[in-house]
Order: C-alpha cells, then sequence, then structure tokens
C-alpha cells in the first residue's frame, strides 16, 4: 500500500499579513512542496494565498478549506478548494487536516487556530506568531521557528513523530 502525502496546515494574517508574513509563508510552501507534502490553509488571502502560491510554484498540491460556500472564493492557488459554509468554525477543520501546523503572524483567527492544533495534541511550529502563557508562564507547547526552513523541518520531523506514535 502507497503511503499517503503528509499534510501541513499553515495557518496566518490574512488582510493584514505584513510583507514578511506573505514572504516567509511563500518560501514555507515551496520547501513544503520540495519535500512532497500537502499544504492545507484557509484558501483565501495573505498568508493563505502566499504558501499556496509558493507550493503550487514548486509544483505541490494546495488545499483550501474555506468558510462559505462557494468554491470560487479559494484563491487561484488552490488546487482543491472545500466550501464548508462553516464561517470562523472552519479554523478547526483546517488545523484537524494537517499532521502539524505551521502558523505564520496572524490575528485572532490564528489563535484560535493554535489553540484547536494544541488541544488536540496537533503539533504547532510558530513563525513569528503568537506567543504563550499559563498560570504567569510562559508555555512551551507550541515549537518556535526562526526560519522558513526550521519550520518545515520542525513540522515534518513532528509530523512524522505523531504518525509513528499514533501507528504503535
Amino acid at each position: 500500500m502507497a503511503q499517503r502525502p503528509i499534510f501541513i496546515a499553515v495557518i496566518g494574517a490574512g488582510n493584514e499579513a505584513p510583507e514578511s508574513a506573505l514572504n516567509a509563508a511563500e518560501e514555507v510552501g515551496r520547501l513544503l512542496a520540495e519535500r512532497g507534502a500537502t499544504v492545507v490553509c484557509g484558501g483565501l488571502n495573505g498568508v493563505m494565498e502566499a504558501v499556496s502560491r509558493g507550493a503550487r510554484q514548486a509544483g505541490g498540491r494546495t488545499i483550501g478549506v474555506l468558510p462559505g460556500d462557494d468554491h470560487e472564493a479559494a484563491n487561484e492557488w488552490i488546487d482543491i478548494p472545500i466550501p464548508t459554509g462553516l464561517g470562523y468554525a472552519r479554523n478547526a477543520v483546517v488545523v484537524k487536516t494537517g499532521d502539524a501546523v505551521i502558523a505564520i503572524a496572524g490575528a485572532f483567527g490564528t489563535l484560535s487556530e493554535i489553540g484547536h492544533a494544541l488541544g488536540d495534541g496537533i503539533p504547532v511550529v510558530g513563525l513569528d506568531t503568537w506567543s504563550l502563557a499559563r498560570n504567569g508562564q510562559a508555555d512551551e507547547s507550541m515549537l518556535q521557528a526562526s526560519t522558513p526552513l526550521e519550520a518545515v523541518e520542525s513540522a515534518l520531523e513532528a509530523a512524522k513523530q505523531r504518525a509513528y506514535s499514533q501507528s504503535t
């Protein structure tokens, strides 16, 4: 039986994405595609569009989990648009689809996705995104990366470890 591809969910800033986040997301998409991973995102603009563009330009596959009902709402770089009609509730679907998650910049929607992923035991790698604290102490649940390459390598390794631990 053929091994299924690794799915990496990439979450982050939409309309308000700074240029640095867009550049990082495009590089993350390219690196994931070069390593054979399928990119999952929210399918719209900002980080979602940049990561999709990077992945597709490198020959990768992209899935966009859309908040509305219209396939056509997906950015032009999405191979497989999945309209959910769930609005922000689709955030849980985005991260549940990933074997690991990379968070790039982002607002409160990104924070909710980080929470959903960590709550479900899905590894999250942060790249210039939220930091977490609990009871006044830093929470180290989210792995931190300082470059797109480090984020991709950490996410792929975490996804492989997670898959191994689920199969044993």
